[in-house]
C-alpha cells in the first residue's frame, strides 16, 4: 500500500508540473492566438471584439498571469479548453473526442498486437534459440523496424492503393458512407485501417522481438530457471511461469509508454494516410498556429503517458514484488 502511495504522490506531483508548464509554455512563445486569427481577415475589429477572442482563446491580457493559472487549473478540471483556432468556431473539446476514437482504434489496437506478438515471438525464439523461428523472424523484423513510418506508408500506398487498386489509403472512412453501427460502415473503416495499421505494426514489432528475446535469453541462465529443469517440470511452464514471467518486466514500463504516447498517434503516419486522428490535428495545430488546440493535445498526451507510467509500476510491483522494497 505504500509503495501506491508512493507512486500515486509522484504521479501527482509530475502531473501538476505538467500542468504549469503546459500553462506557461504558450504564454512565452510570441504573438497572440487572437491577433493571429485576426490576421487572416481583411480589416481590423473594435477592441472590444479583439479581447472577447481573447478571453475564448484563454489570453486574457486584462487578469494577473495569477489569476489565468487558477482560471486554467479551473478550466482543465472541468475539461473546457477553449475554442479551436483553426475550426473555428468548433470547441478544442469536440475535436479531441472525436480523434481519440480513431487513433485509439487505429494506433491503439496496433501497438497491443505488436507487443502480442513481439513477445511471444521473442520468447519463443530464445526457447529455440539457433531455430528456423529465431533464424528468421527477429532479423526481418528488426530490420523493418528501422524503416521510417512515412516511407513505408508512401510504398504501400503506391502499391496497393494506386497501382493495384485494393484498398483505399486516404481519410478513416469514406464520406460518401453514413457513420453509425452498420456492417457496411464497420467494413468500410476496416479497409481504411489496413494500410495504416500495417505500417504502424510491421515498423514496430521488431523493438518487442528483439528486447523480448534478448532479455529472455539472459534470463534462461538464472539458477531458478535450472532447478526448474532439475526437478523436471515441464518445458511450456518453464518458458512461460518462470522464465517468460521475470523477463517480460523490463518490457512493461516500455510498452506502458507506448501506451501514453498512443494519444499522441503515429503523426506521420496519420498525416500520410490523412487520418484524422490524434496525431493529424496535433500536426494541424502547429501549421495553424492553434493555440487552445496544441496545448490540450500536449497535455493529453502527457497525461497518458504518466497515467501509464503509474499503472506499469503498480503491474511491475504486482509481478515482481521486490520492487516494492525497491520504490
Amino acid at each position: 500500500m505504500r509503495f501506491v502511495l508512493r507512486r500515486l504522490g509522484f504521479f501527482l506531483l509530475t502531473l501538476w508540473a505538467a500542468l504549469t508548464l503546459n500553462f506557461a509554455l504558450p504564454r512565452l512563445m510570441p504573438g497572440n492566438p487572437a491577433v493571429a486569427m485576426i490576421a487572416k481577415f481583411k480589416g481590423g475589429v473594435s477592441p472590444q471584439a479583439l479581447h472577447t477572442l481573447e478571453v475564448q482563446f484563454g489570453v486574457n491580457t486584462r487578469h494577473s498571469v495569477i489569476s489565468q493559472y487558477f482560471s486554467y487549473l479551473k478550466d482543465v478540471a472541468t475539461g473546457n479548453f477553449g475554442t479551436s483556432l483553426s475550426e473555428y468556431p468548433a470547441s478544442v473539446g469536440h475535436i479531441i473526442m472525436q480523434a481519440i476514437f480513431w487513433t485509439l482504434g487505429l494506433v491503439g489496437l496496433t501497438t497491443v498486437l505488436a507487443f502480442i506478438f513481439g513477445t511471444l515471438i521473442g520468447i519463443v525464439g530464445a526457447w529455440r534459440r539457433g531455430g528456423v523461428l529465431d533464424s528468421v523472424m527477429p532479423p526481418v523484423f528488426v530490420i523493418t523496424s528501422v524503416v521510417p513510418y512515412f516511407w513505408l506508408g508512401l510504398v504501400l500506398i503506391l502499391i496497393f492503393g494506386v497501382k493495384l487498386h485494393w484498398l483505399p489509403y486516404i481519410n478513416s472512412y469514406s464520406y460518401t458512407d453514413t457513420p453509425g453501427f452498420t456492417l457496411s460502415f464497420i467494413w468500410d473503416v476496416i479497409q481504411h485501417a489496413i494500410l495504416p495499421a500495417f505500417t504502424l505494426l510491421i515498423t514496430t514489432i521488431g523493438t518487442w522481438i528483439l528486447t523480448m528475446r534478448n532479455t529472455m535469453i539472459t534470463t534462461l541462465a538464472d539458477d531458478y530457471v535450472r532447478m526448474a529443469r532439475a526437478k523436471g517440470l515441464s518445458s511450456r511452464r518453464i518458458m512461460f511461469d518462470y522464465a517468460a514471467r521475470n523477463a517480460i518486466l523490463p518490457n512493461l514500463t516500455g510498452f506502458a509508454m507506448s501506451l501514453g504516447f498512443v494519444l499522441g498517434g503515429a503523426i506521420l503516419v496519420e498525416y500520410v494516410f490523412n487520418y484524422q486522428g490524434v496525431g493529424f490535428w496535433l500536426l494541424a495545430a502547429v501549421n495553424n498556429d492553434d493555440y487552445p488546440l496544441m496545448q490540450a493535445l500536449f497535455l493529453l498526451i502527457t497525461v497518458a503517458v504518466l497515467v501509464a507510467i503509474l499503472l506499469s509500476d503498480i503491474a511491475t510491483a504486482i509481478l515482481d514484488p521486490r520492487t516494492r522494497d525497491a520504490g
